[in-house]
C-alpha cells in the first residue's frame, strides 16, 4: 500500500536573502504556498516541514503542516546536503511512529511557480515506469561556458558537435527544483535524491526560477501575480508557432471558416492582441498592417 510523505526543506540561516522561506510572498509566508499546494494535492498523504528553526516551524504549523522535530544545527549549515536531513528525518519517524513512507516528494519553498499538474505528471511517470526517481527539469542553452582563471570564456561540455547553431546540439536541461519524487527504498539504499533511475519532466521555463538572490524573489513574485495572462500570452505563441502563417493573413483559415467566424481564441502577434474568432483576427492583422 502506497504512503506518500511530502518534505518541504526549509533551513534558517538564508545569506542572501534574510528569512527567505518565510518572507512574503504575494502577501503570504513564501513557505505557506508550498504547504498549501502539498495539502491540495490528493497524491500526498502527509505533510512535513524539515527545518532547524522555531520561527519557520511556528509558521508551517499554522499553515497546516506537521513539523514532528527540528532538524540538527549540523544538518542546517551552508554545506549540508537535503538528502543527509531527509534521511535524519525518515530514522526519526520510524524510530518514534513506526512510520515509513513508501516514497517521498521533495518541495522546495524556493520554487513558488510549481504547478500542482507538475506533481502529478512526476507522480503519474514514477508509477507507469522503472523509475526510482522523477523529477522536474527546463530546457537550457546546450552550449554551457565558464570563465577560467584569466576571466577567458571556455566552454564546460566538451563534445563532438562544432556548429555554433543551438539545434544541432542535443537537448539540454537542468534542475529546477520544483519537485522531486523518490522511491524511499532506492533513497536510502543510494543515499542520494538522484537515483540511479532517474527521469525528468520538462516544464516552462518561466516557470523554473528556483529563488537563490533578491532579484529571482522579486520577479517570482511579479511572474505569479500575472500568471494567467502569461499562460495565456504563451498558449497564444505556442498556437501560432504550430500553425505556419501565410504572408498576408495570422491563420491559414478556409473561407467557410472565415464566413462563420468560430468562436476560437487565438494570439495574434501582429495585433498585439487576442482575439475571438477569424473575423476578429483577420481584421486586427488588416488594420495592422495599414
Amino acid at each position: 500500500m502506497r504512503n506518500v510523505l511530502a518534505v518541504i526543506p526549509a533551513r534558517s540561516g538564508s545569506k542572501r536573502i534574510f528569512k527567505k522561506n518565510i518572507c512574503l510572498f504575494l502577501g503570504k509566508p513564501l513557505i505557506a504556498r508550498t504547504i498549501e499546494q502539498a495539502r491540495r494535492c490528493s497524491i500526498i498523504d502527509r505533510v512535513i516541514v524539515d527545518t532547524d528553526s522555531e520561527d519557520i516551524a511556528a509558521i508551517a504549523r499554522s499553515a497546516g503542516a506537521e513539523v514532528p522535530f527540528l532538524r540538527p544545527r549540523k544538518l542546517a549549515t551552508d554545506s549540508a546536503k537535503i538528502v543527509d536531513s531527509i534521511l535524519h528525518l525518515l530514522r526519526r519517524m520510524e524510530n518514534k511512529f513506526d512510520y515509513k513512507p513508501t516514497h517521498i516528494i521533495i518541495l522546495q519553498p524556493t520554487s513558488p511557480l510549481r504547478k500542482l499538474s507538475d506533481i502529478k505528471k512526476c507522480w503519474n511517470l514514477i508509477k507507469k515506469t522503472d523509475a526510482t526517481t522523477v523529477l522536474t527539469v527546463y530546457p537550457v542553452q546546450p552550449r554551457l561556458y565558464h570563465l577560467n582563471q584569466r576571466g577567458e570564456l571556455a566552454i564546460a561540455n566538451k563534445t563532438v558537435k562544432k556548429s555554433t547553431n543551438s539545434q544541432s546540439w542535443p537537448n539540454a536541461y537542468s534542475l529546477n527544483g520544483g519537485v522531486y519524487i523518490v522511491k524511499t527504498p532506492a533513497l536510502i539504499r543510494e543515499k542520494s535524491i538522484i537515483t540511479k533511475k532517474t527521469r525528468g519532466i520538462v516544464c516552462d521555463v518561466w516557470r523554473s526560477i528556483d529563488i537563490d538572490i533578491p532579484e529571482e524573489y522579486v520577479i517570482c513574485e511579479l511572474l505569479a501575480e500575472k500568471e494567467r495572462i502569461i499562460e495565456k500570452r504563451v498558449a497564444g505563441f505556442k498556437c501560432r508557432a504550430q500553425s505556419p502563417l501565410p504572408r498576408n493573413a495570422c491563420l491559414p483559415v478556409p473561407r467557410s471558416a472565415r464566413q462563420t467566424g468560430p468562436e476560437e481564441t487565438c494570439f495574434c502577434g501582429a495585433g498585439r492582441q487576442f482575439a475571438t474568432g477569424h473575423n476578429s483576427i483577420y481584421e486586427a492583422h488588416r488594420r495592422y498592417k495599414r
